[in-house]
């Protein structure tokens, strides 16, 4: 232990109740500051909908909706985990005649 000899000055009924009573001031006070100095950690907290997040989402560009769909294929729609969609064109693979 790099301080055992800091326990013959200070008694350890007296430094670690102090040592804690730091750490849990010091962590008060993070605290504080963060709900004071942001707006959107106390809407989360209270369960408001959080303000500016849809000024930060960017704009989604438009596409075309004409697909082009060869014959014999289908055609899907694919959601993603974070809602977004797309289209996808299955084919059957072409056979291929072996070579003699």
């Amino acid at each position: 232990m790099n301080n055992a000899k800091m326990w013959l000055v200070v008694k350890p009924t007296v430094g670690v109740p102090l040592f804690l009573t730091a750490v849990a001031v010091g962590s008060f006070a993070v605290h504080v500051a963060v709900l004071s100095n942001t707006t959107w950690v106390s809407d989360f907290l209270s369960g408001k909908p959080i303000g500016g997040v849809a000024a930060l989402e960017a704009p989604v560009p438009q596409v075309a909706n004409a697909a082009y769909v060869p014959q014999g294929a289908q055609e899907v729609l694919v959601v993603m985990p974070d809602g977004t969609t797309a289209r996808a064109i299955l084919q059957m693979p072409e056979t291929v005649a072996a070579l003699e």
